[in-house]
């Protein structure tokens, strides 16, 4: 399938715009904050007192005659994973973005740091299925791989199942890794003993967009309102006292509903307000998290 001109025009103005981010944002952020996951073996050297015992190459020392220690370095490769969610939800936005490209600009500047870093990068589009997985790997023409897939992916679902695809990336990530789960959370499904599974094995972080007029919907009369995942549409006053009231109320329950998913969770959560520097919050994280 060929990709249309002004997807490509998008995908190119995507990466000179991120990569004027990460110079300028992120900075040595990115890699301060990430460190490694572990210590990898890099060389021997003779034994000194005051070394660990347990480092001892007894091999080495019964071949040669001589004690030797094994010397590590920290790992610094690292695979990252950006899971963004693509439900129906998340084509919505009453500001210059949807909140869905919101999450694709947030990716793509984490999918660029990481790649600068030369660590491994993955992709996973969702709904309330596993609708696109691109593997960790790294090098420009994979960051440039997944940029396409991030603008060009088409939907089969607009519903959204947060606990499916978490399961997924539980069976498929071997190495220890860090995934960013891009999403507003619109799951009327429990999630929380999932990601926290999946937190226990991999560093997980929860990215949560929101839109302003979720919150406070302003008064415009009467107006149909299309669920964006169901398909339901539903004629209310938007300026009725009752609506309002009622509209309020369940927004609210939702928020909490959501945000007692993530505390159960125990996973890192950055929010991120539509309309506003979407950028700096997660600046905000990498600094707050550094060292």
């Amino acid at each position: 399938m060929s990709i249309p001109a002004e997807v490509l025009k998008k995908i190119k103005l995507l990466e000179v715009n991120t990569k004027k981010l990460v110079n300028s944002t992120f900075a040595g952020q990115y890699h301060s904050r990430f460190k490694g996951q572990g210590m990898t073996f890099s060389d021997f050297r003779e034994y000194v007192p005051g070394d660990d015992v347990r480092d001892i190459s007894w091999s080495l020392t019964a071949r040669t005659g001589n004690t030797y220690i094994k010397k590590y370095e920290e790992e610094r490769e690292l695979t990252m994973i950006l899971a963004v969610d693509v439900s129906g939800s998340v084509n919505f936005g009453s500001e210059s973005y949807f909140k869905g490209e919101v999450l694709t600009h947030l990716s793509a500047l984490l999918g660029y740091s990481a790649s600068k870093n030369n660590d491994n990068v993955g992709l996973l589009l969702f709904s309330d299925q596993v609708e696109h997985y691109v593997p960790p790997k790294k090098g420009r023409g994979h960051l440039q791989r997944i940029l396409r897939d991030l603008y060009f992916h088409e939907p089969k679902s607009k519903m959204t199942n947060i606990a499916a695809v978490v399961e997924y990336l539980s069976g498929v990530l071997k190495k220890r890794g860090t995934v960013f789960l891009f999403s507003d959370f619109m799951d009327p499904n429990p999630f929380a003993t999932s990601l926290k599974r999946l937190s226990r094995r991999h560093e997980t972080i929860a990215v949560q967009i929101s839109d302003p007029i979720e919150a406070k919907i302003p008064s415009l009369g009467l107006l149909d309102f299309i669920d964006p995942e169901s398909g339901e549409i539903m004629t209310v006053d938007t300026s009725s006292p009752v609506f309002k009231r009622h509209y309020t109320k369940s927004y609210n329950a939702y928020r909490e509903q959501v945000g007692a998913e993530l505390k159960k969770s125990r996973v890192d959560l950055i929010e991120v307000h539509n309309g506003e520097d979407f950028v700096q919050p997660l600046a905000n994280y990498f600094k707050k998290r550094k060292g």
